[in-house]
């Protein structure tokens, strides 16, 4: 008989991988593991943190505060193994198609490769079309950043304001507030994505037309919410420009001028008025919470500068060269995937918690909900039957010390075990060294705390009142990661998004789903194009179920 691995190469179908060994002795080793504590294992080992602890691409991942031994970690990297994770991993990096249902590779890896790196997609070298538009954005940049590009009136840019909406936004908004210490501070940086017109409304309300920059940010440039808050953006610029220009009247390329786009859609990017010299392409091989550091991207440049871009894409591709050549046992993605199948498979926790202590790193956490909610969050194999395991977990958190005055308490005596992902850096960026002492010791505090927690011999031993000691007791035994970097920097924020990019791609590897399609955001995108029409109708509607249409008739009775 084949091997279980054989098989995977083969055209034969994988086993599910819930029926094969590894799952099967994974699920064994958690069953005669299930009363071991995190304190048990620590006092068994002395050297413990070392033996559980990672580094790679300047990052440093403790996950010793996990349930898991040598043993564990042997089973996991044979689950690995089974689902051919080593292959996999070649096959992205060549170019494969494994986006499976929309024929497409899967090679956001290329985005930061080197020149002269080579990577074909259907025979085609990728790499110098990247570094094409890579070398466009950053002509364009120095350009708004220098002065020399001028809005329709002569005056310079002074504010950028990105439309976009899932990846054409989460990545660019944490980007810009993750680096705003080194972004050009003369300049003002909004977003919008929300079709609720107060987003549009309150980002520009302070802003002159006349020194406004748009970036819309939409492949096929017919994205519903991007495109209409586009052109209501279009219809503010213009009569603003209209007042400033008086009699002189408006200059025939004033939106031009004023707006630039991310897309492959030149016609629909030309009819709207945009020259297309100013369009900056991407391709079907880069999913939309993939593109960040694609031209989606702009926004970041235009802030950081073309130099500090750089920066970023070569953390990015230090990750991805750590991902790609290190061994599986010692191979950060790899292990946090793993722990991460470990926790939400086997040991049954639902959700992780993303806590960054590091305020620049405020919008991290809604970023990875989507990279791994939309990608992970699915219920058909790559075959197409149903899944018979729990796929991703529920992705959250906020920046610390914010969240312990807040969750925490749920964390650490809740009745449901959430597993955290602690990111902080050794060195700060305020330049008040006592503030960055105080969180770095909340951090350490907070894993440590989750681990051992505190008895009820500790507690008395402190001389709380007997009626307390119940709710002063904590069971411990609560599992975190603890990454630590150097700085947080152009560099470091690259590593710690491909970190995460390759952890999605191991679990998805593991859980047999085919993470870089997101058909799930269909239906509802559907429906509403059907609706929007009947809200706008003086005919009763009563062609859905009887909710749908009481919430339409009720809302078309009062909404003016």
């Amino acid at each position: 008989m084949a091997s279980e691995s054989a098989m995977a190469r083969s055209n034969t179908a994988p086993l599910p991988i819930d029926q094969t060994r590894a799952w099967k002795a994974l699920a064994a080793h958690a069953r005669s593991t299930r009363r071991r504590t995190l304190a048990d294992l620590f006092a068994k080992d002395r050297r413990r943190a070392e033996k559980f602890t990672v580094e790679g691409a300047g990052l440093r991942m403790d996950y010793s505060k996990h349930h898991v031994d040598a043993t564990t970690m042997r089973l996991l990297l044979d689950l690995a193994e089974t689902a051919g994770l080593k292959a996999r991993i070649g096959r992205m990096f060549r170019g494969e198609k494994l986006n499976s249902t929309e024929h497409r590779a899967v090679l956001h890896v290329a985005l930061r490769a080197p020149r002269g790196t080579v990577i074909k997609v259907d025979g085609e070298d990728v790499v110098p079309h990247v570094h094409e538009v890579l070398d466009r954005m950053s002509a364009f940049s120095r350009r708004v950043r220098s002065g020399s590009w001028k809005g329709a009136t002569g005056k310079r840019i002074k504010n950028v304001v990105n439309i976009g909406i899932g990846g054409s936004d989460l990545g660019p908004v944490m980007a810009y507030k993750a680096l705003v210490h080194y972004s050009e501070r003369s300049m003002n940086f909004r977003f919008v994505s929300n079709v609720d017109g107060t987003d549009f409304v309150e980002a520009v309300r302070d802003l002159d037309p006349e020194e406004t920059l748009f970036i819309v940010s939409s492949k096929t440039f017919t994205t519903l919410e991007t495109m209409t808050n586009a052109r209501t953006a279009r219809t503010w610029l213009l009569a603003g420009l209209t007042k400033a220009c008086g009699r002189k009247g408006l200059p025939a390329d004033a939106t031009a001028r004023h707006f630039v786009a991310v897309s492959t859609n030149a016609k629909e990017v030309e009819a709207f008025g945009i020259d297309v010299e100013n369009m900056f392409g991407f391709w079907d091989w880069v999913g939309g919470r993939y593109s960040m550091d694609s031209a989606i991207g702009l926004s970041t440049m235009l802030a950081i500068g073309p130099e500090r871009f750089a920066e970023m894409l070569r953390g990015f591709h230090a990750m991805d060269e750590h991902f790609r050549t290190t061994p599986l046992s010692r191979n950060l993605p790899v292990i946090m995937g793993l722990i991460g199948v470990w926790m939400n498979n086997f040991l049954g926790y639902p959700s992780l918690a993303v806590l960054p202590y590091d305020q620049y790193l405020s919008r991290f956490s809604a970023y990875l909900q989507q990279l791994e909610m939309e990608s992970n969050g699915k219920h058909v194999t790559l075959g197409g039957s149903r899944v018979a395991w729990d796929t991703c977990p529920t992705i959250w958190g906020e920046p610390g010390t914010n969240g312990q005055h807040a969750f925490y308490q749920m964390i650490h005596q809740g009745t449901r075990i959430v597993p955290c992902d602690f990111i902080t850096f050794c060195k700060p960026i305020s330049g008040l060294p006592h503030h960055h002492d105080l969180l770095v010791a909340n951090v350490i505090a907070q894993a440590e705390a989750l681990a051992f927690g505190k008895s009820k011999a500790e507690v008395r031993a402190e001389g709380v009142a007997r009626e307390l000691v119940p709710h002063k007791e904590f069971d411990g035994n609560r599992p975190s990661t603890v990454i630590l970097g150097e700085r947080l920097t152009p560099f470091s924020l690259g590593t710690l998004v491909a970190l995460y990019e390759h952890k999605v791609f191991t679990q998805g590897t593991v859980w047999q789903i085919n993470s870089f399609d997101q058909w799930g955001v269909e239906l509802g995108k559907v429906l509403a194009k059907r609706i929007i029409p009947q809200l706008e109708s003086r005919r009763a509607v009563s062609d859905h179920d009887s909710s749908t249409n009481s919430l339409i008739n009720y809302y078309r009775a009062h909404r003016r």
